[in-house]
């Protein structure tokens, strides 16, 4: 499926994925056609284009959730860390790094299960601290980095402009 998608040009359809009648998965096909539609936007018509705009429209929703972390913190954050199973997904990643224009590290995959090994040791002092727990994954598990592409700039923009107006409608 990534694949398909990989081939598909650069955004064009921003989808509002991050509201409720997204949530519910039986759905979200339908749906996304619809907002389409509703929003005068083009519609995938394939596989690839479909698979494209949804991981396109998500890049897009962390862009969002980035912007509002970075307003509530007052700073800038410099580098977005993907852990657990969907670091594995290369597409979503460099997508995520070039919409929000930020460097994005993958990994390591079994983020949660690492978690619950270094908080026991940590509760039995066999690890010390939690910068020493943070050496301990750095130091054992690879991690992949992503670095934002200037080239399609104004294009992820551009979808990110569409998806805070559609964030503003009570769509």
């Amino acid at each position: 499926m990534v694949d398909q998608a990989v081939a598909r040009p650069v955004p064009k359809v921003s989808v509002y994925v991050d509201t409720a009648p997204f949530w519910e998965a039986a759905k979200r096909g339908k749906l996304v056609l619809q907002f389409c539609k509703d929003t005068n936007q083009r519609c995938p018509n394939t596989r690839g284009d479909y698979i494209r705009t949804c991981l396109e429209s998500l890049a897009l929703t962390y862009r969002k959730t980035l912007a509002a972390l970075e307003d509530m913190l007052g700073r800038r954050i410099e580098v977005i860390h993907i852990v657990g199973g969907g670091s594995q997904n290369e597409l979503l990643n460099q997508m995520t790094a070039d919409a929000c224009n930020r460097p994005v590290v993958a990994g390591p995959i079994e983020a949660t299960a690492i978690g619950n090994i270094l908080v026991q040791a940590m509760a039995t002092g066999d690890v010390k601290s939690l910068a020493d727990a943070r050496r301990i994954v750095r130091d054992s598990f690879p991690v992949k980095r992503y670095e934002p592409s200037t080239a399609d700039r104004a294009a992820w923009d551009g979808g990110y402009e569409r998806l805070r107006s559609f964030a503003k409608t009570s769509y």
